[in-house]
Parts: structure tokens; sequence; C-alpha cells
């Protein structure tokens, strides 16, 4: 098991875990890019968005189920937080487990690119 992700789900690596359940976790980033930087991974290691089966879809809005819930426990739901979904090496997908990040904390910039 070489994926990162899956080492932290199974505990072989520490976490700062804030939440998880039967198919998520979520923790916080270790080189955050905001006040509020959450890691949120399915448990089953899905290499990337692109791979993403059908039939597991609905993991996606049980990861923004989540990071919703996340933001409200963070404080920071009514100023406002990004989502971000990065896919393949030229969408800036670092680790090959499919993933969420949760930013927030400070103004975000408006430039995607």
């Amino acid at each position: 098991m070489d994926c990162v992700f899956c080492q932290i789900v199974a505990g072989k690596l520490p976490s700062e875990t804030l939440y998880q359940d039967d198919e998520v976790m979520a923790f916080r980033d270790i080189h955050p890019l905001a006040p509020t930087h959450v890691l949120i991974i399915p448990k089953r290691h899905i290499p990337s968005l692109a791979e993403l089966a059908d039939a597991e879809a609905s993991i996606i809005g049980h990861m923004v189920r989540v990071a919703n819930q996340l933001a409200r426990q963070e404080g920071i739901a009514e100023s406002g937080y990004r989502l971000v979904v990065s896919s393949g090496r030229d969408g800036g997908q670092v680790v090959p487990h499919l993933h969420m990040h949760l930013l927030g904390g400070r103004k975000l910039s408006d430039k995607l690119c």
C-alpha cells in the first residue's frame, strides 16, 4: 500500500482527524494553503475523479455534505469557503487518491488559474 491516504485510513500514518464514518474521512492538510485546510477522502481507494465509477458517484455528494458540516464546525460557513477537487497530474492532483480540499478562514483569490 503506497497510497499515503490509504495509509492514513488504515491508521499507519498519523492525522488530525476531524470526521470519520464508514465511507469517508476528513483531516487537516499538513501543508495548509489557508487557515482552514481540510482534506475529505473516500476510505475506499479511488485513484481520481476521472476513475470514479457510476456506482461510486454518490460518494461525491457525501463528501460535499461532510465539507459543509465541517465548514460550520470550523466557523467558516458564514464568511465563505472553497471546495476543490483536482483530477490527474495536469489538473493539479498530487496524491493519486480522490480527495476534496475545504479551504477558508481568509479571503481567497477570485482567480482560479
